[in-house]
């Protein structure tokens, strides 16, 4: 089993107590996005879980606690993403050099290999045009130079919820043409200092440009980290083009506190505000408590880990 922890929130940047406490207590909670009352139980053991995905941008609180996931037995690595907008775009986030210092922090901490760094949504304003993303990404990658293996990128998918969130953003048309202009300049500057580039569920292929398709949940990343071949299947919840394989994903929408205006896990500011007031870093959810009328249903899984799952079987 992939914990993924998480494509909802910040796990890492605002709940990295309760994550802990959860790898501690041995299982977490996990209600059902469309029905509250359905409620999944994970065991979270070293024995069924085979790695931990974060995925982060900012997850300097939790630097100093990793050596407690490491005590416990747990292997993971950081999905870390910066990318080149200001703080009107990322209202929370620190600067970009203060990012920059924490993903080199990290990367000293557990290893470049498990830190990749991600550079998405690209998304396309008159603010934001294609020579401001060629620069900074050039900027950015010269910086995380020595510090990652590889970047993925992404281009934006405009859910309801992003349409929501950017509906004042004047935002321009990505054509193909633009993407593989892109895609050329990123792996350009990239492979120069030391970085892969790989693409993140884009329906357009950009291999031609340096940009291979990638996987997030990397199950080739994951064989190499825990030292074991894996058995693996793709994660049938994601779009078709997603290359991930399966996961759980233990966080919770309308948690995340950074106010990215592009972002697809929150829909409503005061959701956000609501729900980080019932958040108890001793639940065993992530946001609120047991009501009493949940039905609780234990998630049936193995490892993927070959060597492991024959003492599963």
């Amino acid at each position: 089993m992939i914990i993924s922890a998480s494509r909802r929130t910040d796990i890492p940047a605002f709940y990295a107590d309760w994550f802990i406490n959860r790898l501690k207590a041995g299982y977490v909670l996990v209600r059902n996005p469309f029905n509250a009352n359905q409620v999944s139980k994970v065991l979270l053991h070293p024995s069924n879980v085979d790695c931990i995905v974060f995925w982060t941008k900012n997850p300097l609180s939790m630097i100093n606690k990793l050596h407690e996931i490491d005590r416990l037995g747990f292997k993971y690595y950081f999905q870390f993403t910066i990318t080149s907008y200001d703080q009107n775009f990322e209202t929370n986030l620190p600067v970009k050099k203060s990012i920059i210092q924490t993903f080199q922090e990290l990367s000293n901490e557990i290893g470049k290999e498990k830190v990749v760094w991600r550079y998405d949504p690209i998304l396309l304003t008159t603010d934001y045009s294609v020579v401001y993303h060629e620069k900074w990404f050039s900027y950015l990658a010269e910086n995380l130079c020595g510090y990652t293996n590889k970047c993925v990128i992404s281009f934006i998918d405009m859910y309801k919820k992003c349409e929501r969130n950017l509906k004042n953003i004047s935002l321009e048309t990505i054509s193909e043409e633009i993407k593989k202009q892109l895609a050329n300049s990123f792996s350009k500057s990239a492979n120069f200092f030391g970085i892969s580039v790989e693409s993140c569920a884009e329906i357009i292929l950009l291999s031609k440009f340096g940009v291979n398709p990638g996987k997030c949940i990397d199950d080739q990343l994951i064989s190499k980290i825990i030292g074991d071949q894996l058995s693996f299947q793709k994660d049938k919840t994601q779009r078709k083009e997603c290359g991930c394989v399966r996961s759980i994903d233990i966080g919770s929408y309308n948690t995340c506190k950074h106010g990215c205006k592009y972002c697809y896990a929150n829909y409503s500011e005061k959701a956000v505000v609501n729900n980080c007031k019932k958040h108890e870093t001793t639940s065993p959810f992530l946001v609120g408590n047991l009501c009493g009328d949940e039905k609780i249903t234990e998630r049936k899984v193995q490892p993927f880990r070959l060597r492991q799952r024959k003492l599963f079987l």
